[in-house]
């Protein structure tokens, strides 16, 4: 999306996840099935720099993050984390917890579109990067539960308290983040939670249908609208109406809004490039 790196190269290998592109669509997977994909601190630092990293990537143009096997998180692994915080000191915690919200940040600002194929339980912080993603397919059998209060902990975190108020009401997510309860796939849907839900075996299938239409889609439009969605939920109209009247007319400039002109009058469809 931008060529100014300097010295900084792209990381070649992920450690903590497996990490692939294929035509325009990068994915994450996290491979911990034992565990239902459960986070660890380095899990965590590793996606907080990938997120950094991936905008200045030429060749990505839509981000998917699932899990393999029966889960697609399920929160921070409750010995390597959770055990581990007890013994930090309150610095060393609050490096944690930031690192933590940084994931979610980073999620939210990154202009690429990016889909969470919940192929299992999303549980804890597994749901709120599901949350933090822009489309959620979910499988017929996968779930969201945020478990913060069920572990002694405030039930907003990782920025929880401010995104899902906004999906699906202040009074439900009030119930979601207190209680703790489990949501399936169809309660998600009923919610709005859910862009679509799918039977298992056809996830894939789904998750890269989409994938494709967005990393083949104008490259431009799309990063600008998920900014604008982003930075409009704390500003007032008439600033809502500045930004938007700017942000399109420098989009007018483009040559994927020209290219949609010469095709509409030729009649075939766009080739979007991005530019």
């Amino acid at each position: 999306m931008t060529p100014f790196r300097a010295t900084a190269g792209f990381t070649d290998d992920w450690k903590h996840f497996r990490f692939a592109v294929e035509d325009g669509v990068a994915t994450v997977t996290f491979e911990r099935p034992e565990r239902l994909n459960a986070l660890t601190f380095d899990v965590y630092a590793d996606l907080r720099d990938l997120l950094a990293e991936i905008p200045h990537r030429d060749d990505v143009r839509a981000l998917v993050i699932t899990g393999e096997g029966r889960g697609f998180c399920s929160g921070g692994d409750v010995h390597e984390i959770i055990g581990e915080l007890l013994k930090k000191d309150a610095r060393e915690l609050l490096d944690f917890t930031r690192m933590t919200g940084s994931v979610v940040q980073r999620m939210r600002e990154c202009p690429l579109p990016i889909i969470a194929s919940m192929n299992g339980v999303a549980a804890g912080a597994g749901a709120v990067i599901a949350l933090a993603a822009d489309f959620r397919i979910m499988a017929t059998s996968s779930s969201l539960a945020f478990l913060f209060t069920k572990v002694g902990l405030a039930g907003a975190d990782m920025g929880s308290a401010y995104l899902l108020p906004r999906l699906v009401g202040f009074s439900k997510a009030t119930e979601l983040l207190i209680l703790g309860e489990s949501l399936d796939a169809a309660a998600a849907a009923d919610l709005r939670l859910a862009y679509k839900v799918v039977e298992d075996d056809e996830l894939s299938g789904a998750t890269a249908k989409l994938a494709m239409q967005l990393a083949q889609g104008p490259a431009l439009a799309y990063a600008s609208t998920k900014k604008l969605l982003t930075r409009e939920l704390d500003m007032d109209l008439g600033g809502a109406l500045e930004l938007e009247a700017m942000t399109q007319a420098l989009l007018m400039t483009t040559s994927d809004h020209a290219e949609f002109y010469a095709a509409f009058n030729e009649g075939r469809e766009p080739k979007w490039t991005g530019r």
